[in-house]
């Protein structure tokens, strides 16, 4: 049994890719850090410690784009499984993820996580429409609300605006860069600070709402 006073660990998750000329290559870290620890804060309890950022995780898809680096996704679940298993101390481990291309490695991890009974709930950023999903005005809103300084918005163009769906069967055999030579999805030139508040108050809403719902439920079951 758990004792009621060990802490919720609360782990963001990032990548480091190609996010166009306008954004940096950390982008997904910083802005899955930054929601996590805004998070902790409106929490208002000592309860979670939030832990530090794993800044390389699978981008495969963004192979060729310069600054890309990816660990792939066989070895992003492995490494989260063994990070989430060495938490011992912890009631259990909240994984706050910035990176679409997670998705394959964070089911993995949730199966793996299951199997060995490891108390843990997965959590990512939302809001980035069909047609706007790396690089856009989703992504770039947030960076100009948070990291303005990091925001190079004379450099951005617009890019493939064409509805995830159709172009992930291209994407999963080619990559991003056979449907998009910038590596945009979406357009940045429409993003703003103002719509960037919105989309951070939005995603840091759920993320408290989540982690309140781990603290309820993991405490009452113990």
């Amino acid at each position: 049994m758990v004792p009621a006073l060990l802490p919720i660990l609360v782990l963001p998750i990032g990548a480091h890719e190609q996010h166009g000329h306008h954004l940096p290559v950390d982008t997904d870290t910083r802005i899955a850090t930054a929601i996590a620890q805004l998070a902790i804060v409106n929490c208002q309890s000592d309860d979670y410690v939030l832990a530090p950022s794993l800044p390389i995780s699978a981008s495969d898809e963004h192979h060729g784009f310069d600054g890309t680096l990816s660990a792939g996704t066989h070895a992003t679940t492995n490494f989260l499984v063994a990070v989430c298993r060495s938490a011992t101390w912890c009631r259990g481990v909240v994984l706050v993820n910035g990176h679409g291309g997670n998705a394959d490695a964070l089911i993995e991890l949730h199966r793996a996580l299951e199997f060995e009974n490891i108390t843990h709930a997965i959590w990512s950023v939302t809001g980035a429409a069909i047609t706007d999903t790396h690089a856009g005005h989703f992504e770039t809103s947030i960076m100009l609300h948070l990291f303005p300084e990091l925001v190079r918005l004379h450099s951005a163009k617009a890019g493939n605006t064409t509805p995830l769906d159709q172009l992930m069967p291209i994407m999963r055999q080619q990559g991003v860069r056979a449907v998009s030579q910038t590596g945009i999805l979406g357009d940045p030139t429409t993003a703003s600070a103002e719509q960037g508040l919105v989309l951070v108050e939005q995603n840091v809403s759920s993320l408290v709402s989540r982690l309140e719902h781990c603290h309820s439920t993991w405490k009452s079951s113990e």
